[in-house]
């Protein structure tokens, strides 16, 4: 049967067709079902279920028949029903603490092909630095029931993810450590990278050196614990206020040399001491930073490493491994300019 389609004088403009299209068959009725492959295949329902888990006992010709009203159809079967009966969803969650930052977004470059190779489904968010929405972010994602979390962390407690871990999501952190939970956590080697910057600059002959970063913080308590042990290896005096710079301060700081804990500080020193021979050490690489004049010698490290070694660690965790939990350090490398 066929209806005629006529334009408003009547005339004929073309044939709708009663022959159903692939996916017709469920047309109005939602996506078709193992049912319907079934019905089109002329297959008991037990026999499509063993085709599209690739099980045996099931001949050549039917399959290739079952596969036919699959693709006619355009049947797909529902990935998360047949995950959760085994428990798992092969998803895992990233929580960054801000998409401007370069290194999250790196993290994340890493983390996705970690994910990708393995079959698994990556969700994010971002918290710009509000803890709440930070555990808002995971608690939600838990409550998605994905097998693994990944965070970036904002600075506080973490002890609300207690009570997941306990009941078997694995999680690990990034970039910082977490505070009130034992989890493993994927840091680039700050004290290591604090003492090659301060080997570098005394090989150059600077004697005066301060420390630019946060009056807390993990990374800059790291790191300034790195530059008080590189410094005392070499003999040299600390004057405590070389420890407290803050970018107003250094234009007037009587230092030769600044090390600084991560970009932006590194930014607002070489906007500070303007004119001045101060030779500067950021902790973190950065776009043309060896196209300025003087070019800016950093401390690298790897951030999508990061991000690839933190996702083979959850997957580790997820299949099953006890052991304590671990701080892994990435190497870092100084880049002299």
């Amino acid at each position: 049967m066929s209806n005629q389609v006529k334009s408003v004088n009547g005339d004929t403009r073309g044939i709708v067709s009663d022959v159903p299209l692939p996916g017709d068959i469920n047309r109005g009725g939602g996506r078709p079902t193992m049912k319907d492959v079934a019905s089109r295949a002329g297959v008991a329902l037990k026999t499509v279920s063993r085709v599209v888990n690739r099980e045996p006992g099931v001949t050549p010709e039917t399959t290739k028949r079952v596969l036919g009203a699959i693709e006619d159809l355009g049947f797909r079967r529902n990935e998360s029903a047949r995950l959760l009966r085994t428990g798992h969803t092969a998803t895992l969650g990233y929580i960054a603490d801000t998409w401007t930052d370069p290194d999250h977004t790196a993290v994340y470059r890493g983390l996705e092909q970690v994910a990708r190779e393995h079959g698994y489904l990556l969700y994010s968010g971002s918290t710009d630095s509000d803890g709440e929405r930070e555990e808002q972010l995971a608690l939600a994602m838990c409550a998605r029931r994905v097998d693994g979390l990944i965070i970036s962390p904002t600075p506080g407690s973490h002890d609300y993810l207690v009570s997941e871990i306990e009941a078997g999501v694995a999680a690990v952190f990034v970039l910082r450590p977490p505070q009130l939970v034992r989890a493993d956590a994927v840091l680039p080697d700050e004290r290591g990278g604090a003492r090659a910057a301060v080997a570098h600059l005394v090989a150059l002959g600077h004697t005066k050196i301060g420390f630019l970063g946060e009056p807390s913080g993990h990374r800059s308590g790291t790191l300034r614990a790195g530059y008080a042990e590189a410094m005392a290896a070499t003999g040299l005096a600390v004057d405590p206020t070389w420890l407290t710079l803050d970018a107003a301060g250094l234009a007037h700081a009587d230092v030769t040399a600044v090390f600084c804990a991560d970009r932006e500080r590194t930014w607002a020193a070489l906007r500070a001491i303007g004119p001045r021979n101060v030779a500067v050490v950021g902790f973190g690489d950065f776009e043309l930073a060896d196209l300025l004049s003087p070019p800016v010698t950093v401390v690298s490290y790897d951030p999508e490493l990061i991000g690839r070694t933190a996702g083979e660690l959850l997957l580790r965790r997820m299949a099953g491994d006890q052991a304590p939990p671990r701080r892994v350090e990435v190497p870092v490398r100084l880049i002299a300019r």
